[in-house]
């Protein structure tokens, strides 16, 4: 699924916001960095580059609001740190999932959706609606298993 810059506008307007020229940079900033999960600092680096004068604390109030109107996706990745992509899940997919390396802290994404069978049995014994899960596995990229033997 593609997300344009477009649709954003829509949601935002949907929900009585507007598409102001920070949150336009913030966004074009995502939308050029789909594969990464990006914090705040992350996103306030790269528009110091583009010497935009956006503060660290506008970065912050977007990106909190970007993710309470659902067009950002939160993570935690257990270092402290929130990380943010864009959403790009609807009702019918769930969000990707995430191998994290405990050594290098590298995040790669997964979209095998193997919870499929345990959701339905856990929302049918229960009589619970399952909106969506995510599901992060910590351990060893290749590069510092390699590493680790090594030493």
């Amino acid at each position: 699924m593609t997300i344009a810059l477009s649709d954003i506008n829509k949601k935002l307007i949907e929900q009585n916001y507007k598409l102001t020229s920070q949150r336009q940079l913030i966004l074009d900033i995502f939308l050029k960095n789909l594969d990464k999960h990006l914090s705040a600092e992350d996103v306030h680096y790269i528009i110091k580059q583009q010497n935009s004068e956006i503060g660290l604390a506008t970065v912050y109030r977007t990106l909190e609001l970007l993710s309470d109107l659902n067009v950002l996706h939160k993570i935690h990745f257990g270092d402290g740190k929130s990380r943010y992509e864009i959403n790009q899940a609807n009702d019918e997919t769930h969000h990707h999932h995430h191998l994290i390396c405990l050594n290098c802290h590298k995040v790669i994404e997964f979209e095998e959706d193997l919870l499929e069978t345990l959701e339905t049995v856990i929302s049918k014994n229960s009589k619970f609606k399952i909106i969506d899960h995510q599901v992060k596995f910590h351990g060893y990229c290749e590069e510092c298993q390699k590493e680790l033997e090594d030493k």
